[in-house]
């Protein structure tokens, strides 16, 4: 089947081309470009308890909506506030209301809303719609900010906006930015690389604008599948979705312009040399792709919306990157021949490779003792991963935008959680009124707890038989302290203290972060063990094999743990941060065991293939490592690039992912694809190609010659799956 997509795509390139060339252009200029969000404490199933105390809300208080955004004000010099400051707020509070734009219900003051201390005031901006995270609010803040700043030319007052539509808001707008940033980044680097590696300004440009073809493909497939599902990914998947298609996707063209150069050099027509890499590689490439595949679509059996969200848009993403390796890269090269290599003129000779060549002969002649330095540096590394702590703060953007710089100046002069309390709901079992007395004692002793700032009187519905009690918390609404109070000790009074015939509900951001928890221990036992059995599914299928599926993917998940080991210690033990980002594992797993089982792919094939051609067990692991380690080295050095680019955004979270993907890239190639999994392979000799059996053809000469001072000229043999 892949010798034939081989033949199409060299045989009749413009048709090739011109079909891309058309879908990028007509899914760019028709479909919908999707609206990020920018994550907030995600979509949790309806059993969790902030979930129900969201729905008892909505059906007994629809008339009180919390603010979706909190204007706050201040002095210039820091000062308290005067009276004349105070006119000046409600002054400019009416005005901001009477601009009326779309989505803005009204903006309100009132003398509750300057702090204890008099240093600052508070303005509440009501929707007209339940959701504070929709565009048109978002604009329409971004226009108050702009309103704000001619209301306030003549007064000694400076003003910020904050609140969940503000940092909706400033998550876009930095989402764009960073997009835009890493976007250049990635593309400077990959060409800088490419052209290291292959000394050819053709094939270091050419594959960033197959993979920019590439990437309006899928920016359009993905634009579609969310508005048909509905499934809206957070602003920080798209910065992600870049280095994803750049990454991945480079690194599936240079598996297949490895083999074509290798093909070239035994001597084969160019034409003839990329049909047989497309029918060598094409095996390799869609089982690698498919583990990448699967494991995001994995991600839609999660509870929580950030993980569910995130699949489906990486699973397009990593198909089109797929797709256009086996078609498009073909048919571009089949136009240029072997003038795509110039000026270099490296395809038409073997290179010595003799670091390559080094690891080979060590890999063969000391296997189990490379296996084992290998399983204790990894073992060593992945000590720290124990000590992970989450942090729900990590995805907040730069302290500089507004939205954040305002949160913290409400700290000022209010509890943390001022503008985004946690709500306990008390009602009545049977319906009936509540009693007076008990309500006011019960929210004095919800006061008493440490860590809790104020208590508002109770508000009751119609009825007389629901409560509702806001507790502003002394910690942000994302701190860990809130979210451990908000889910441990305030949860459990609220249940315990409960008057006699009632029963409570906590819900709020806080608490809902802390039920976040819950969930992502719970998909993570569901979805690391989904995608495992589907990796392990289709190693089994690719290798006819039990045994080494087992094998490759215990040494991956061994070097997953190894690398967020790696970051924990980095984070939270060199540069003393509180935590790391909840959904960090996950990313690490996903991206770190996929691409780590790529790599892995890459070597173990071309030791099947070896092993098939009649060579000996040793020599066949030294000629597959001295063959498949430059490829992945090469593509592991891109793709660790491309993550690396993350650093260079103002999203903690991003930073987190790019560090650790990264890292875990470079273990997955340099310590396991070169050194632990040719070593176990050859330690199980052929008991890893149980129960299968390897055909032994007629015996061949070596693919590397085990005496001389190179390789042996490379024999075209029948595809078996190789890169």
């Amino acid at each position: 089947m892949f010798r034939r997509v081989g033949q199409v795509a060299v045989h009749r390139p413009w048709l090739v081309i011109a079909g891309w060339i058309l879908a990028a252009t007509a899914l760019t200029l028709w479909t919908p470009e999707p609206t990020p969000h920018s994550g907030g404490s995600g979509i949790l199933p309806s059993h969790y308890e902030s979930a129900r105390a969201d729905r008892l809300h909505e059906k007994v208080f629809p008339s009180i909506r919390q603010p979706a955004a909190t204007a706050v004000f201040q002095r210039k010099d820091g000062d308290r506030l005067t009276p004349g400051d105070e006119r000046d707020i409600a002054h400019v509070a009416t005005g901001l209301s009477d601009r009326h734009h779309p989505g803005i219900a009204a903006v309100t003051t009132s003398p509750e809303g300057v702090s204890p201390n008099g240093r600052i005031a508070l303005a509440q901006v009501h929707t007209t719609t339940d959701d504070p995270s929709a565009e048109t609010v978002g604009r329409s803040v971004k226009l108050l900010r702009q309103d704000a700043k001619a209301l306030l030319r003549d007064t000694d007052l400076r003003m910020g906006v904050t609140g969940r539509a503000a940092i909706d808001l400033d998550a876009r707008e930095a989402s764009a930015k960073s997009d835009g940033l890493v976007m250049k980044a990635t593309l400077v680097l990959i060409v800088v690389l490419l052209l290291l590696i292959f000394r050819s300004p053709l094939i270091a440009a050419l594959p960033a604008l197959i993979i920019g073809i590439t990437y309006m493909v899928a920016v359009g497939l993905i634009a579609i599948t969310t508005s048909v599902s509905g499934l809206n990914a957070d602003a920080f998947v798209s910065a992600m979705l870049i280095v994803v298609l750049f990454g991945i996707g480079t690194d599936y063209i240079l598996f297949l312009l490895f083999r074509y150069r290798e093909e070239l050099r035994a001597g084969a027509e160019p034409k003839e040399a990329l049909i047989d890499s497309v029918a060598r590689v094409g095996e390799t490439l869609a089982s690698a792709a498919s583990v990448v595949i699967v494991a995001f679509l994995a991600l839609l059996l999660s509870s929580v919306g950030t993980l569910r969200t995130m699949g489906p848009p990486l699973a397009i993403s990593v198909a089109v990157a797929l797709v256009a390796a086996l078609t498009l890269v073909p048919a571009v090269f089949s136009l240029l021949g072997t003038k795509a290599f110039w000026p270099s003129a490296s395809w038409a000779w073997q290179p010595r490779n003799p670091v390559a060549r080094g690891i080979g002969a060590a890999v063969a002649r000391r296997p189990g003792l490379l296996a084992g330095a290998a399983a204790t540096v990894l073992a060593l590394l992945t000590i720290n991963a124990f000590d992970f702590t989450s942090d729900f703060e990590t995805s907040s953007q730069s302290q500089k935008v507004e939205s954040i710089r305002a949160a913290k100046d409400l700290e000022r002069g209010f509890p943390a959680s001022q503008s985004d309390p946690v709500k306990v709901y008390l009602s009545t079992k049977d319906g009936s009124p509540l009693h007076l007395a008990p309500v006011s004692a019960y929210g004095r002793e919800l006061g008493e707890l440490p860590g809790v700032g104020t208590v508002s009187p109770p508000v009751l519905n119609e009825e007389g038989s629901v409560a509702l009690y806001k507790v502003a918390l002394t910690h942000r609404p994302a701190a860990a302290e809130a979210v451990e109070l908000a889910g441990g000790m305030l949860r459990d009074r609220a249940h315990e203290g409960a008057p006699a015939g009632t029963r409570a509900l906590v819900g709020g951001t806080s608490a809902a972060y802390a039920d976040m928890q819950k969930a992502v221990v719970r998909d993570y036992t569901i979805v690391f063990s989904v995608a495992a059995l589907a990796i392990m599914i289709i190693l089994g299928l690719l290798l006819r094999s039990l045994l080494a599926p087992f094998c490759l993917m215990i040494a991956v998940a061994l070097g997953c743990a190894a690398s967020l080991g790696s970051v924990v210690w980095l984070v939270q033990g060199v540069q003393h941060q509180p935590g790391l980002s909840l959904v960090l594992p996950a990313i690490l797993y996903l991206f770190v065991v996929t691409l780590g089982t790529d790599y892995n792919i890459l070597m173990v094939t071309r030791l099947r293939e070896e092993l098939a051609r009649g060579v000996p067990l040793r020599r066949a692991v030294r000629a597959a490592v001295a063959f498949s380690a430059p490829t992945i080295a090469a593509a592991a050095l891109i793709l660790a690039g491309t993550f690396g680019v993350l650093a260079l955004t103002d999203s903690s979270m991003l930073r987190q992912v790019g560090a650790a993907v990264a890292f875990g890239t470079l273990l997955s190639a340099f310590v396991l694809a070169m050194f632990l999994v040719p070593a176990l392979m050859h330690l199980m000799g052929r008991w890893a190609w149980w129960p299968g059996r390897l055909y032994a053809g007629p015996a061949v000469p070596p693919t590397l010659s085990p005496d001389g001072p190179g390789p042996a000229p490379v024999q075209c043999v029948p595809p078996t799956g190789d890169a």
